[in-house]
């Protein structure tokens, strides 16, 4: 398949489009190099020294921007760019800040802070003007795609409503189902640029992939839970016939060794640093209606080992008295103080005290209630398939899911995280946890009508 060279043009505009900031953001960081701190160094840099130290800005810049998807124009929406943006000079910003303080050899260094702030302030308001420009830009190259879909028993009310929430993006035209047959349903696609690929059963999934293929049109598909380890399935080419390898047992000894001295190192930082917010939130729980301060429930963790989680508590007293449930939209039980606590995912601090004692790591899948789980596998029997690993503080389906996710999605997700794990993997969810920190949908209760993120009935 031949790429047009008009797509070739766009690719070619959008790339040089990110680089752009990435120089602006460079460039400025140089002027002030050379113009201030280059002065300040204990040892005169020559040519070459003073083009590593700025090269180093630059890398620094495409790392951050990389972790927090600040560069991912068109992928996620102009405020989202935006606030990844921010988060990414911050920590260019600050993680410079400390390298020069390094170089200088005086902690002093650090007390002469005004130039690196109105760096940051000259690159926020670069960043500004950008994202809109962009966003500008990225619409006129590539309007969203008139999309065809294509669904089998399962309603398509869904997965539209949450592809109407991109309407820059993605736009279903039309919609089709399966009973309507191939050869209708191929001679439909002909008249779209793209198909959406519902929940179909996979031997007419890979009939319709196939002929997107051959006639060079975009194809989306909602994956399976095979999908999911095939996509993170091992190559092996040692024979002419291709090999997948499918490990399936989690992780391995190796991985988890350093997994866990990352948690007791990260647990023990963020106990000493979080201490101040604890004895905080501590306090304004007492002081509103004299309750405990601290909810201990049992969750269930690797291998369906239980465990008591310890979280601040955000409801009033006996909760739940009238039987386990996750908490609505409009849940009279959450208190001023939880709302608080909850939005910001505060309430959740006391975990690492249970990430230190080894019954949950920092990354993983959400810890679930015995009852909830076994709710969850009578409709959906993979979900054990989450407790192959640790239940974790953060994680992929808490990063990329909501509160409210739906649990065969919510499962795929961590299944994504489980097939795929690497250090760098956890490292990037790490970062990614304060990006969604002050995201209100992150923390969405379930409707009204469900005691459970199952759909309701």
């Amino acid at each position: 398949m031949r790429i047009s060279s008009s797509l070739k043009i766009k690719r070619m505009i959008m790339f040089w489009s990110k680089m752009l900031i990435v120089f602006l953001q460079t460039g400025i960081y140089g002027w002030l190099w050379f113009h201030h701190y280059k002065d300040m160094m204990p040892v005169e840099y020559w040519r070459r020294g003073n083009w590593v130290i700025i090269a180093l800005y630059a890398m620094f810049i495409m790392v951050f921007s990389r972790a927090f998807g600040a560069l991912k124009v068109g992928y996620l929406k102009t405020l989202d760019i935006m606030y990844s943006q921010f988060l990414s000079i911050i920590c260019v910003n600050g993680v410079t800040y400390l390298q020069l303080s390094l170089i200088n050899g005086d902690w002093k260094f650090l007390e002469n802070s005004e130039p690196m702030a109105i760096l940051c302030v000259l690159d926020f308001m670069i960043v500004l003007v950008w994202a809109i420009f962009m966003r500008w830009i990225y619409t006129f190259i590539y309007p969203p795609h008139e999309m065809l879909l294509i669904y089998g028993e399962i309603s398509p009310d869904t997965i539209i409503q949450k592809l109407e929430s991109r309407k820059d993006k993605y736009h279903v035209k039309d919609k089709v189902a399966l009973s309507a047959g191939m050869d209708s349903i191929y001679e439909r696609i002909l008249k779209y640029d793209a198909i959406l690929i519902g929940d179909i059963p996979v031997q007419d999934r890979n009939q319709f992939i196939k002929y997107c293929f051959e006639q060079d049109i975009r194809c989306y598909g909602i994956p399976k839970i095979s999908d999911i380890m095939i996509r993170n399935s091992e190559s092996i080419d040692l024979f002419d016939s291709p090999l997948l390898l499918f490990r399936n047992n989690g992780l391995t000894y190796r991985q988890m060794f350093v997994k866990r001295g990352m948690d007791l190192v990260i647990s023990c930082i963020g106990i000493i640093l979080a201490s101040p917010i604890m004895l905080l939130i501590a306090a304004c729980i007492k002081l509103y209606d004299n309750g405990p301060v601290f909810y201990r429930q049992k969750r269930l963790t690797k291998d369906s080992k239980e465990f008591d989680i310890l979280k601040f508590r955000s409801m009033i007293v006996n909760s739940e008295k009238h039987g386990a449930r996750l908490a609505k939209k409009h849940d009279s039980r959450i208190t001023p103080v939880g709302r608080v606590i909850r939005r910001t995912h505060f309430d959740e601090l006391p975990q690492l005290f249970n990430i230190l004692k080894g019954d949950m790591a920092f990354v993983g899948p959400r810890p679930e209630r015995k009852e909830i789980t076994e709710e969850y596998s009578n409709e959906i029997p993979e979900f054990s398939y989450r407790l192959k690993v640790k239940a974790g503080l953060t994680g992929y389906a808490q990063v990329y899911g909501q509160y409210n996710t739906l649990p065969y999605d919510k499962l795929k997700l961590d299944l994504s995280y489980i097939t795929n794990y690497s250090v760098w993997l956890d490292i990037k969810l790490i970062i990614l946890t304060v990006k969604i920190l002050f995201q209100k949908e992150k923390s969405e209760g379930v409707k009204d009508s469900q005691k459970t993120a199952l759909k309701s009935k």
